[in-house]
């Protein structure tokens, strides 16, 4: 959790600045955030299935297997990044054409993108570091590192962006810059961390052994389907933001305001869906599947704890929420009818992404990826219906979370109430 508010620190942090710079910047930056983590899902998509596969090793005490898992990680995150880096690269014009109709708002955001692409392979190395520490359970390491990139893209934020301390004024493309320079400070950290702190013996780390077809096999196997729910998680919360766009350039400003309070509001969830995911994989390890769904339900009893807690942000001060990310105080009458709805989603959200984690964890991938596919075709019609045909508000428009989250929590716990997951093999 305290990495999860570090993290939102640094989005947080674009977005406050960004929103001094007017709409077009923002709503840019925003969309333009959104692709990149599209393009990067797939790489995460990978570490997640590493992490499930070392947490079931963890579970087993084979923790021998762990470091070579982890050398494979390393090797498979950096072909993926520095290939899909390479591709965009060429194909990011059209990409942008694709997907935003207005020209201003796709200038913006190609300046963003041209300097973030630089910086996939080093996401993709902080997620494969994510995944070993998470694995093995040892998770406080993480909360320092992303400190430090918090520390990182806060100061270079406000030096790039507006030109100071003698560094040029690059505006939104400063905020790019800085979140490289930010990811490049977390996996020297973490890097420098794991020589000098980790056992390395103890998991055979950093021995970078001839790569094992057959284990390669094996972590995509389990990976893929995962790389490819999550390319489709972000894709329809990117098709989303499209939806928004072609309603108007403010709707959108105000919807990357929501956005970006949203994230905020679910920090403990990410966190608790992560944690979900590796003890369930642990329990399985360990033999004692029966116990997974009573993990779960204490997991996600947590997770609405939590959630309420945050929550009192959007009850008691949601006007000075709003006017962290803008000066234009007409938005925040506009933006607070959406804010209203998210304050209702965000509890379904807090259940249905700890299930759905939970069938993640259990190896059964293929699974959670049909769940995934189903609800995103059923999530995305529903929105373009509300938006597109009906014509209604943009809270209205908002109010799809609901349909989302709704489908997806029951889809998730009648597979793990009565689905064949119980004697699976990672």
């Amino acid at each position: 959790m305290v990495s999860g508010i570090a993290q939102n620190v640094v989005n947080v942090t674009d977005s406050a600045f960004l929103g001094q710079l007017g709409e077009i910047a923002f709503g840019a930056a925003g969309n333009a955030g959104i692709i990149y983590f599209v393009l990067v899902i797939t790489g995460m998509g990978f570490t997640t299935g590493a992490q499930i596969i070392i947490g079931r090793r963890n579970g087993e005490s084979n923790f021998a297997a762990i470091g070579k898992l982890f050398d494979h990680t390393i090797y498979s995150v950096i072909v993926l990044g520095l290939l899909t880096c390479g591709l965009v690269y060429f194909f990011l014009p059209s990409i942008i054409n694709l997907l935003i109709s207005s020209v201003n708002i796709g200038e913006a955001a190609s300046q963003y993108l041209n300097w973030r692409l630089i910086g996939i392979p080093i996401a993709l190395l902080n997620f494969a570091f994510i995944a070993f520490f998470i694995g093995i359970k040892k998770t406080r390491i993480l909360s320092y590192a992303t400190l430090i990139m918090a520390g990182v893209n806060i100061f270079l934020d406000y030096a790039l962006i507006f030109g100071h301390f003698g560094l040029p004024e690059m505006g939104i493309e400063g905020a790019a810059v800085a979140s490289v320079c930010a990811e490049i400070a977390s996996v020297l950290f973490l890097v420098g961390y794991t020589v000098k702190k980790v056992d390395r013996e103890k998991y055979l780390l950093f021995k970078f052994v001839k790569i094992d077809v057959h284990m390669l096999r094996r972590m995509f196997k389990i990976s893929a389907p995962i790389m490819l729910q999550s390319l489709i998680t972000l894709g329809s919360w990117l098709s989303f933001f499209v939806i928004i766009e072609h309603i108007g350039e403010r709707e959108l400003a105000i919807s990357h305001i929501v956005r970006s309070i949203y994230m905020v509001l679910i920090i403990p969830l990410f966190a608790l869906s992560s944690a979900a995911s590796t003890l369930v994989s642990n329990l399985i390890g360990e033999g004692k599947s029966e116990l997974v769904l009573k993990l779960v339900f204490r997991i996600m009893t947590l997770s609405m704890l939590c959630t309420s807690v945050m929550l009192l942000l959007n009850i008691f001060v949601p006007e000075q929420m709003i006017l962290l990310f803008t000066n234009d105080l007409s938005m925040v009458d506009e933006a607070m009818p959406v804010m209203w709805v998210i304050s209702g989603s965000v509890f379904f959200f807090a259940s249905a992404f700890i299930y759905f984690h939970a069938v993640t964890g259990t190896g059964k991938t293929g699974a959670s990826l049909l769940i995934e596919t189903v609800n995103v075709l059923i999530y995305l019609i529903g929105a373009h219906i509300i938006a597109n045909v009906l014509h209604e508000s943009l809270a209205m428009v908002w109010a799809s979370e609901f349909i989302y989250f709704t489908f997806l929590g029951l889809a998730s716990f009648f597979y793990l109430k009565y689905g064949n997951w119980k004697n699976a093999k990672v």
